[in-house]
């Protein structure tokens, strides 16, 4: 199953999300699993970033009740001259694939930049475990009209709700 994932930060709790479907063009998640947890998070620390939400991520992951084949970030999984990023951290962590899909380019990054429906603004795609230009085509493919694709929309959503 392929799952995305995204955290919101609240004052108090965190709130993971993940959103689990069977091909990449899915309009319609499979499964859903949101996690709250019962304390706030760790203060953001430049540069350590994946450290303040790795945890959420691979909690929820863990409870996901479907195995993972490949999982989709909010953000990059490699930074600059192969830097690792949040999503490098998690699939060292998980073992699967990891692609991110960033709203804003990282200075440096190698990361593809793919534009989706009619809009002229990119979306950036970096992978670990498989090929970043496959990875792009996915997210190219992925259901929805707009820039970002349905499914990740909806972790989003659930993340914030």
């Amino acid at each position: 199953m392929i799952v995305c994932v995204d955290v919101d930060y609240r004052a108090a709790s965190v709130v993971t999300a993940c959103v689990g479907f069977h091909a990449w063009t899915d309009e319609v998640a499979a499964r859903e699993h949101v996690v709250h947890s019962a304390e706030p998070a760790a203060p953001y620390e430049p540069g350590r970033f994946f450290e303040r939400e790795l945890p959420y991520l691979r909690a929820a992951l863990a409870g996901f009740g479907e195995p993972v084949d490949l999982a989709i970030v909010d953000g990059y999984v490699w930074l600059d001259a192969g830097r690792p990023g949040l999503g490098a951290h998690l699939h060292a962590a998980i073992g699967v694939p990891v692609v991110g899909i960033a709203k804003t380019h990282y200075a440096g990054s190698d990361a593809i930049a793919v534009t989706r429906g009619e809009s002229a603004t990119p979306l950036y795609v970096t992978a670990a475990g498989i090929d970043a230009a496959s990875a792009a085509a996915h997210v190219i493919a992925m259901h929805g009209p707009f820039r970002i694709p349905t499914l990740i929309k909806r972790a989003d959503m659930l993340a914030r709700s």
